[in-house]
């Protein structure tokens, strides 16, 4: 099986996990950036990173305590978005609708 067919017989686990990875990796990017930059910096690739990972901090912060400092939130973010893909992985693995390694026993 060649990629373009095995991305388009498995869009449903692709671009999902593309679209999490890059939120997941963003937010680490916005960890270690902010340790370069203030956190009202005009610079366009701090302003991406706060307006693409923002939406994922305000869903951490409900589960997490308001005393935490913003920087831990942020690394609890990019644990709960690699769980995340961890579970959606292993759900369509079990469902044995994910992708396979070629050779892989099914």
């Amino acid at each position: 099986m060649d990629i373009a067919t095995s991305f388009a017989s498995y869009w449903y686990f692709h671009i999902p996990n593309f679209i999490l990875a890059a939120l997941m990796y963003t937010m680490l990017g916005r960890v270690l950036l902010s340790l370069m930059v203030d956190p009202d910096s005009p610079n366009y690739i701090w302003r991406f990173f706060c307006r693409i990972t923002d939406p994922v901090i305000a869903a951490v912060a409900i589960v997490t305590p308001k005393v935490t400092a913003p920087v831990v939130r942020w690394l609890f973010g990019f644990v709960w978005l690699f769980w995340i893909r961890v579970g959606f992985h292993y759900t369509l693995l079990v469902l044995n609708l994910a992708p396979r390694a070629a050779g892989a026993a099914s």
